[in-house]
This record gives C-alpha cells, structure tokens and sequence, in this order.
C-alpha cells in the first residue's frame, strides 16, 4: 500500500504505520593483536614490533525527525558493525570497525526483547544510545615487551563481539491527544484544527492508525494533535483497536476527551467520560494525572442542546468546550483552551 508518510507536516498521513518491531544487532569483534618482531638488515635484535588489533564498530541507535515510523525493520531485522582489523608488524595498529548507526523515530522506547526492560528512551531527535559495544582491539607483542621480557611471543586476542535482541516500540510525540468512543468525530476535529485529513466515515473504526495534525495557535505558535483509534470497554485488556494505540496517549501532555451527544444518557452524562477514564486507568493510573478538557462536538445536531444542559447540571472537574465541526462554532475557544494547557506544559518542563 502507499501512502505519504506520517510527520508532522500538515496533512500527512500514512497507510502502513508500524510501531513496534524487533531487530538483531551484533557489534564488531575486535581485532587481534600481532606477534612480530623486527627483522632488518645490520639490526640482529630488533625486537618485538607486532601491532595492537583494531577496535570492533558499535551499534548505535539515533531518533531523527527523518524517520516516522518503524516499517523498515520489518524487511530488515538484522544489523551487525564491522570488525576491527588485525594489527600489523612495524607497530601498526589494525583500522578499527565503523560503528554503525541505525536511525529510527523520536518517541521510540528502546527495550531488552527478552525481558521488555526499557534500556532507552529516545523522546526527541538527536537523542542516542549504543545497544551493542564493539569489542577492544588486542595488545600486540610490542605493548608486553620489558626489561625482564625482551621478546614475548605472544599477543592478545580481540574482545568478543556483543549479540543481542532488540525491542524498538515508537510512542508518538503528540502535545495533545483525542480520545474517547469509535465514531464520536475525533478525525473530524483534527481535520478541522489541523490540515490533517485523516479518513472519516459513519461507521466505527474508521480510524485504524493514529495521525498527527500541526494545529496553529497564533502567528508563530502550533502544537502537534493526534487522533488515536477509539477506545471500546476493555481497551486496556486488548479489546477492539484501540488498545494498540494506548501507549501513545501516554507521551501527550494533555488528553481531550471528544464526547458525542448523540450517544449519551441524558440522565448519566459522564457516563462515558467515566468509563473512557477507567480504561486509561487500568493501562496506566499516570494518565489520569494529565490536565485534560471535554469537547462535545456535533452540537450541529438536535440531540447537541440537550447533552450540554444535561452535561452542565452535573459536576464535573473536567472543562466544557461545546463545537460543531459542521459550522466551525466553538472551535476557536477549544483551540485556544488545548494551547493554554500546551504551553503549561511545555513550562513545567
């Protein structure tokens, strides 16, 4: 399938989003040492002069804004450095392995396959870790050479190289993230805010990747919203899709939660507010430490009017910023309301 990738260009999108792959990396093996000794015309005794090995190329993994996802590692999962080269006679030192770098997306958690134990975490571009360390050069016969040994026979062996299995699991870098039930018009609201124009259709499920949309707030400010897949109940215990996607919601520093009038219970109106919550909860109770909003949409619709007033008569701690993405009222004070709380964050950091 093609598609232009997902950044956070406005309106890009993709069709094959990927965030979680495993990769095998091998570091390089360090070079042996040489056993040498030099032999010259009119010099009987020239002594040991045998080269240190090269050191082995390390792995390094760097997040760059070039990338966007992980689909690269599932047509390519294994990566080795080179070897560091033997040293040579004359004191020569063997030529060490390059290291090699291995790019992937900023957001990207880099874990133990094994274990799942994270190792890493690289949040913005330019951050860098080395998953597997080259092996050290070994000393040739030159470096053992003394007053009590003049001519050792023997060198050093190069350091093994380092093998081990990768988890690379990408949480996407959004300042602000839409949740709630499938359908209830969150990719209408990013296409609306953003230039994002992610796929929207009445039926549920219509968003089966997340998409990143760059939401202008003034002349020199923006902040990046994601419209994640809906939540169902059990979306913490795998149901539905979006439990896939739960861990993205965990890198936003502020939740909006995109409520529909037309499903909700006049006499419960936080009722899916509350069970959106507890799915969160259950994945992870941080998130619900997040400063957070509610945006009623389709207030376009007859059943609009009534939701809000039912909304208004409970206490909530949570704001309200009734829109209709239909006429565009209400979606100014929301923009404004998700920047306020944007840039809070971005200053408690």
């Amino acid at each position: 399938m093609n598609g232009k990738p997902l950044g956070f260009s406005p309106g890009y999108v993709t069709l094959k989003f990927v965030d979680q792959a495993k990769i095998y990396v091998s570091s390089g093996h360090g070079g042996a040492g040489c056993v040498s000794f030099r032999r010259e015309k009119y010099i009987p005794r020239g002594g040991p002069d045998g080269g240190n090995g090269g050191r082995g190329g390390d792995v390094i993994i760097v997040a760059t804004s070039q990338k966007e996802t992980l689909l690269r590692f599932h047509f390519n999962q294994h990566f080795a450095a080179r070897a560091g080269q033997p040293g040579r006679g004359r004191n020569q030192t063997g030529e060490n392995g390059g290291d090699l770098v291995v790019n992937v997306p900023p957001g990207t958690m880099v874990k133990d396959a094994e274990t799942e134990e994270l190792l890493f975490d690289l949040a913005l571009p330019g951050a860098r870790c080395v998953v597997a360390k080259g092996g050290r050069g070994g000393q040739g016969n030159a470096g053992f050479a003394s007053s009590t040994m003049r001519s050792p026979r023997f060198a050093q062996p190069g350091g093994d190289k380092e093998e081990r299995r990768i988890l690379l699991e990408l949480r996407l870098l959004a300042d602000a993230a839409l949740v709630g039930y499938p359908n209830v018009g969150k990719s209408t609201l990013v296409s609306r805010l953003s230039a994002a124009r992610p796929k929207i259709a009445d039926y549920a499920f219509t968003t089966l990747v997340p998409h990143l949309g760059v939401v202008e707030a003034g002349e020199e400010s923006s902040f990046v919203l994601a419209d994640l897949p809906g939540l169902i109940d059990g979306a913490s215990r795998g149901l539905g899709l979006g439990h896939q996607f739960l861990k993205h919601v965990s890198r936003a520093a502020v939740l909006v939660h995109v409520l529909d009038p037309q499903r909700m219970d006049l006499e419960a109106p936080l009722k899916d507010l509350r069970q959106i919550e507890a799915e969160l909860k259950k994945y992870d109770p941080a998130l619900l430490r997040k400063p957070k909003l509610v945006a009623l949409g389709k207030m376009d619709l007859e059943e609009g009017p009534p939701a809000l007033a039912a909304y208004r008569r409970v206490k909530s701690r949570a704001p309200l910023y009734p829109f209709s993405a239909v006429t565009g009222e209400g979606l100014d004070p929301l923009r404004w309301a998700i920047w306020e709380r944007v840039r809070a964050s971005r200053g408690s950091h």
